[in-house]
């Protein structure tokens, strides 16, 4: 464990009406203690767990369009507007690390590009690998312990049987003892996780919930029992 909590900063802020503070989870944050060494955010589109893992990735010092410390490159909007408000409590403090941010992940291979490391993502331009390739091989090479990961939405380009190898690559860094996850995520293999703390950022404000309560799960599992009804209901509606 590294980072162990985050805080608001509240005297800093003038206006709660502005994103983005004007989003409820945002707004009615406190501190946030992270007591696990895999925690996973969960939570609609908007609900504000993308934004404060942006945020936690600025106050490291990673690139907030993707990457660690030493990966110096622009995209456009890639600033975190909520990272001068937050403060992060650590024990021991860590600089190693990196933030996988799904949606820029392009950005970040041509930065690699640019500088040439191949090496330490496999020896091939991540250009050159399918999308779902490019993030296993970010996992299996650039992720090597005694670091926070900070990663959001990595299901976004894995099937699931890779969703599954890559719960074995975090597993196997968990279980050495000196990494750190924090994961936005809507993918319920992904929040399986044994023993991992989910925080819900569903409600008005950020609520730790167990894995059979999300909605993510709830869900599949109806549409995995009840499919033809599901569709039925969805695409024809009820009769």
């Amino acid at each position: 464990m590294f980072l162990n909590r985050v805080e608001l900063q509240r005297d800093l802020i003038s206006s709660y009406n502005e994103y983005p503070f004007s989003i409820p989870t945002i707004k009615t944050l406190d501190r946030l203690e992270i007591e696990n060494q895999v925690t996973f955010f969960v939570g609609e589109n908007g609900s504000g767990k993308s934004t404060l893992l942006e945020a936690i990735a600025e106050k490291c010092g990673f690139n907030t369009a993707g990457g660690g410390r030493n990966n110096f490159y622009d995209v456009h909007r890639s600033e975190s507007a909520l990272g001068e408000f937050i403060r992060l409590s650590w024990w021991p403090k860590v600089t190693n690390g990196f933030f996988l941010r799904a949606e820029s992940f392009y950005n970040f291979a041509s930065h690699i590009d640019e500088v040439a490391a191949f090496k330490s993502y496999g020896g091939r331009s991540l250009h050159e690998q399918s999308h779902g390739e490019s993030f296993m091989s970010l996992f299996s090479n650039r992720f090597n312990g005694n670091a926070i990961y900070l990663l959001d939405e990595p299901e976004a380009a894995l099937s699931p049987q890779r969703q599954l190898a890559f719960l074995r690559i975090l597993h196997d860094l968990v279980q050495e003892g000196d990494s750190q996850f924090i994961i936005a995520t809507h993918s319920p293999i992904l929040l399986g996780y044994p023993n991992a703390t989910i925080y819900s950022f569903d409600e008005e404000s950020i609520q730790e919930i167990k894995y059979e309560e999300t909605n993510h799960y709830r869900i599949m599992r109806y549409f995995l029992e009840n499919r033809e009804r599901f569709l039925k209901d969805i695409l024809q509606g009820e009769e």
